[in-house]
């Protein structure tokens, strides 16, 4: 049996349970949910985060803009994020391995090639790869946006079979319910004009996505004719209540 092939995408804000620090218990519950569909399913992780752990323990002094003092965050945070993943993943019987892409990367015909090849040789050996950019050189994303978009260009260069966004809401919620204070999760979205409509902007927390930077990182993998969920990355067993349909959630066909 072929296996379903996911890309997972986690924001610092369910990361850190919206927190100031990561939650271990929920790198456990994504590997406790990926033991248990490794039959079925074959996970590739896009994961922000590495500047929130940093921010745990390290406070940085400069005079030089923000964005350096976050990649110089990114850099201390990095290798600590991957350690707790291995370590957690490990406890599960899971084997996990690092990737760093850059933007650039993706525009490059012979480093799409490598990326692709590199992966696949992952997947195909059992291993996660974790994916984060690569921010001590781009700077991209910590501009545009919670890796949405990474995890969406990566979901459509090794053409998975569905592009999962973890995120702080139960999907994306219609306008007016969100102007009347009772968000109301829009199911299913068969017209992405429609959808663009509804989007209310708000920046989440630690990310720097919001609602806007996940319909952009859809309209991507739509291209290429891949589904994407909006699934609330907050609660437990979010992947497998997902697929079993018991809670609300957003499915961009």
């Amino acid at each position: 049996m072929k296996k379903k092939r996911i890309l997972l995408k986690v924001g610092s804000n369910t990361l850190t349970k919206e927190t100031d620090n990561i939650s271990r218990g929920k790198i456990e519950d994504m590997a406790n949910q990926i033991a248990k569909l490794q039959e079925s399913c074959e996970f590739i992780i896009v994961s922000s985060g590495a500047i929130a752990v940093a921010k745990q323990f390290v406070k940085l002094e400069s005079k030089r803009k923000e964005i350096f003092v976050k990649q110089a965050l990114a850099s201390i945070g990095q290798p600590h994020l991957i350690r707790i993943y291995q370590e957690i993943f490990r406890e599960y019987g899971l084997l996990s391995s690092q990737c760093l892409l850059s933007y650039s990367d993706f525009e490059k015909k012979e480093s799409r090639t490598n990326i692709m090849n590199t992966i696949n040789v992952l997947v195909n050996n059992n291993y996660i790869p974790i994916i984060n950019e690569n921010d001590t050189v781009a700077t991209d994303e910590i501009k545009f946006g919670d890796n949405d978009k990474l995890g969406a260009l990566t979901a459509s260069l090794l053409n998975v079979d569905l592009f999962i966004i973890a995120t702080n809401t139960n999907g994306i919620y219609t306008k007016t319910s969100m102007e009347n204070g009772t968000p109301k999760t829009i199911e299913t979205v068969l017209d992405f004009d429609e959808l663009r409509q509804q989007v209310v902007n708000s920046k989440s927390s630690h990310g720097s996505g919001g609602m806007q930077s996940k319909i952009e990182a859809a309209s991507v993998t739509k291209k290429a004719n891949i589904e994407t969920w909006i699934v609330n990355g907050l609660e437990d067993d979010f992947i497998i209540n997902a697929f079993e349909d018991k809670v609300p959630f957003t499915k961009i066909k």
